[in-house]
């Protein structure tokens, strides 16, 4: 008789067994199998419920894992300037040292937290160590992005104060990013320590974000349903990642508005906003309704362009998974990515439009959605590509986003 598995071995039989199950059951669906820089794929097909998660397959499949490195090996730009920003940035040094709390406070004012920024950034020190291992091979890396991961594992017990569930969705996505890649590309994390891992994430912080927030603003929702879908994928958690999906159905739409929708957005679900007055003090104050206008664009398109990245993200994760959420909203994200990007560029904002004036700061945030709608699907996106270019590389904004030129670019 054969000897048992142990859990690594039953693990690595899983990662390997994954992708070509799942590839199977979606009709080669997957964007597992292709390359991230190639042209339009297969939509995937329903993904069947309780299917097996592909692996890695948090916002980064494997195919394009090795497309980075071969664009990296052979000095393709925008890859090569991307790495270059990523490899030189203080989240790839191999002296990082993380400084984990066991309460995380975050205030929604102006009192100082305690370990907000810290987290933050460790989680993304973890993943960014996480994409050098994968790039390099350099096996410092992936020791230590999991030194990281562990050291918080070892600590973290709750998030507190009015900004807790912002504060854990920010984190987690970053998290389940880098313990996705550290455990199906890498042997030398002991299993005592990924499973105490996989613990913090199941105790501290899906119970915080798994049921999203009606009332806040949007992108609270939208990130909220980001980490989820992360660490669903990571967990293995087939009713996680149904929330995540529901959550998307549902906020995306009462978020970006398209004129099919009516004279007036989509109410949020669960929310208690059902006047005209309150939906219009909820857009801060607009009162006229155009394609691609976001909830929050009045407020500042730094928040728009957060929920323009989480949209993209979960919807990347899910084909990757063999769910085309893209297929949902591919006209709601393209037409907010070209709204957004073409006041960003300097167009001037009509007085229709936010009185008139608009708070031009978004983030390196357009990437991954570019990458479907104009790279998979062949949508023209001229504003979105302008503003993408004119950005790139794409970095970190050092709260949940980080690194997508390098992860997700189609074409210098």
């Amino acid at each position: 008789m054969a000897a048992a598995m142990g859990p690594w071995q039953r693990r690595v039989l899983l990662g390997a067994l994954a992708p070509v199950l799942v590839i199977a059951a979606t009709a080669c669906g997957s964007s597992s199998g292709q390359d991230a820089t190639s042209g339009a794929q297969a939509r995937p097909e329903p993904r069947p419920s309780g299917a097996p998660f592909a692996h890695p397959g948090v916002l980064v499949g494997k195919a394009q894992l090795a497309a980075v490195r071969n664009h990296v090996a052979h000095k393709d730009e925008p890859w090569l300037s991307a790495y270059k920003e990523m490899s030189g940035s203080k989240y790839a040094d191999l002296d990082y040292r993380a400084k984990p709390y066991d309460v995380v406070v975050c205030p929604p004012d102006t009192r100082p937290g305690q370990g907000c920024v810290e987290e933050r950034e460790d989680a993304i020190a973890a993943y960014t160590q996480a994409l050098l291992w994968n790039i390099t091979g350099e096996k410092a890396h992936a020791d230590k992005a999991v030194q990281i991961m562990d050291a918080w594992s070892d600590v973290v017990t709750k998030h507190t104060e009015g900004n807790a569930g912002l504060q854990t969705a920010w984190a987690g996505t970053s998290w389940a990013k880098a313990a996705e890649l550290m455990q199906y590309t890498y042997d030398g994390w002991p299993d005592g320590e990924e499973l105490k891992f996989q613990r913090m994430l199941r105790t501290v912080y899906l119970p915080e974000v798994q049921s999203g927030s009606a009332d806040f603003n949007g992108n609270w929702d939208l990130v909220m349903a980001d980490a989820t879908m992360n660490m669903a994928v990571y967990l293995n958690d087939q009713a996680a990642f149904d929330k995540a999906v529901h959550h998307f159905r549902t906020r995306v739409p009462a978020y970006f508005y398209l004129s099919s929708d009516g004279p007036l957005p989509v109410k949020p679900e669960g929310s208690d906003i059902d006047t005209p007055a309150k939906l219009q003090t909820y857009w801060f104050g607009q009162k006229t309704f155009k394609d691609g206008l976001s909830q929050e664009t009045c407020r500042n398109f730094k928040h728009a362009s957060y929920s323009l990245a989480a949209t993209s993200h979960i919807a990347e994760t899910a084909w990757h998974q063999g769910l085309d959420l893209y297929g949902e909203v591919k006209d709601r994200l393209a037409a907010a990515l070209e709204f957004h990007s073409k006041y960003q560029l300097g167009a001037a904002a009509p007085g229709w439009l936010c009185g008139g004036k608009v708070q031009r700061d978004m983030g390196p945030d357009t990437e991954v959605g570019l990458s479907h709608l104009q790279g998979r699907l062949k949508m023209a996106l001229p504003e979105t590509e302008k503003l993408t270019r004119k950005q790139r590389p794409e970095g970190t904004d050092d709260l949940f986003v980080a690194w997508e030129t390098l992860t997700h670019a189609r074409s210098a």
